[in-house]
């Protein structure tokens, strides 16, 4: 049976041999009393790539935001955030279930909202509105296409949240692929820049099975850690979890560029078979959006056809597809993934998908 091209999202990736050593070899200790040596060099070594104080590992980056959503805000108050935003559209409805705290969406046509937006978000106190708290930056911007917040316009969104008196946060799901893009140290996305609090992933583009570390100043990150007591993600000799982190932050985080040029080279494939589906200009780093409007079909049919033939998408949304590029993505498999395109697009038809495997759905 060939192999799938699995194009689905950057959390596919799965630890290379180097990684496995590393796991097996790891010097581990209780997390929860801050003996784990492996967790305590990760979380030193992100807090000081970052910029701050202190960190957290927890398990997942849902569970930092959450986490942050927690120590930030207080039953009733509000979040201020894109539309499209992780926080509020693919984390169970943890903000409002597990917080008690609201979504104030900003739409835009790439995630990245201004200063002006935020203040026009943001709720003067009254009697009967929630208290507008936290304002959530995402970077890189997931579900438009991978986009890069620019420095100026975080400082711009920081600086009028800060005046207005409210606290920010950066979803740093994919920071690492804006930093090799841009080429600018994450500390000056992250402290530098004044957000109060900031994370990475460690589970999509640098390769690890599991994974996320919070940081912030030594303050926030002790209630952090309360809360991270409460949603079951204290852990024991979690080292075998932050050796992979480690071994990462060694050797994948230079490649993501490999990523970054394979996702320009699907556009641009995609943009020459089926003119309209996407523009290559957009494609900033790994992440790469197909509007399968422009082909007279839903995403759901179009996925289905290409998962047929081998390659796999996300779907996103009624005549939306999603192609993420990451460690186990090939230059040979783009080569592939191209010509499977250009076979659906010999071939003039496209199938409808059963309905049972043809819903929208979102994605980390």
């Amino acid at each position: 049976m060939n192999r799938i091209i699995n194009l689905y999202s950057d959390t596919q990736t799965r630890p290379t041999p180097g990684m496995r050593r590393a796991i097996a070899e790891a010097d581990v200790g209780d997390e929860q009393l801050d003996e784990d040596p492996s967790v305590n060099l990760l979380c030193a070594r992100v807090a000081d790539m970052l910029g701050y104080e202190a960190a957290l590992f927890a398990p997942s980056g849902t569970m930092c935001n959450q986490i942050a959503v927690l120590t930030h805000c207080r039953p009733g108050d509000e979040i201020i955030c894109d539309a499209t935003s992780h926080v509020v559209n693919t984390e169970g409805g943890g903000a409002a279930a597990l917080a008690g705290v609201a979504a104030r969406s900003i739409t835009t046509e790439n995630g990245i909202f201004t200063g002006d937006d935020v203040d026009a978000a943001a709720r003067g106190l009254t009697r009967t509105g929630p208290r507008s708290r936290l304002v959530v930056v995402e970077q890189t911007v997931n579900f438009l296409g991978g986009r890069v917040w620019p420095l100026e316009k975080i400082g711009d969104v920081v600086s009028r949240a800060s005046a207005r008196g409210l606290a920010t946060h950066l979803d740093g799901a994919r920071l690492l692929n804006a930093v090799v893009a841009t080429g600018i140290p994450a500390k000056m996305f992250c402290a530098d820049a004044g957000f109060d609090s900031a994370w990475i992933a460690l589970s999509k583009g640098l390769g690890c099975p599991v994974g996320a570390v919070l940081c912030g100043s030594s303050e926030f990150i002790e209630e952090a850690w309360r809360w991270k007591y409460r949603m079951g993600g204290a852990m024991r000799q979690a080292g075998v979890l932050a050796a992979a982190g480690l071994y990462a932050l060694d050797h994948h985080v230079g490649r993501l560029a490999d990523d970054h040029r394979r996702a320009k080279q699907l556009a641009a494939g995609l943009a020459k078979i089926f003119p309209g589906s996407v523009n290559p200009d957009h494609v900033e780093t790994n992440i790469v959006i197909i509007d399968t409007s422009s082909l007279g079909a839903r995403a759901p049919d179009f996925s289905y056809a290409c998962a047929k033939r081998g390659l796999k998408f996300s779907v996103i949304g009624e005549t939306r597809l999603r192609a993420v590029t990451h460690l186990d993505i090939s230059d040979s498999e783009i080569e592939s993934a191209i010509s499977i395109l250009k076979d659906i697009a010999a071939s003039g038809t496209i199938e409808i998908a059963p309905r049972e495997k043809g819903a929208g759905h979102l994605y980390s």
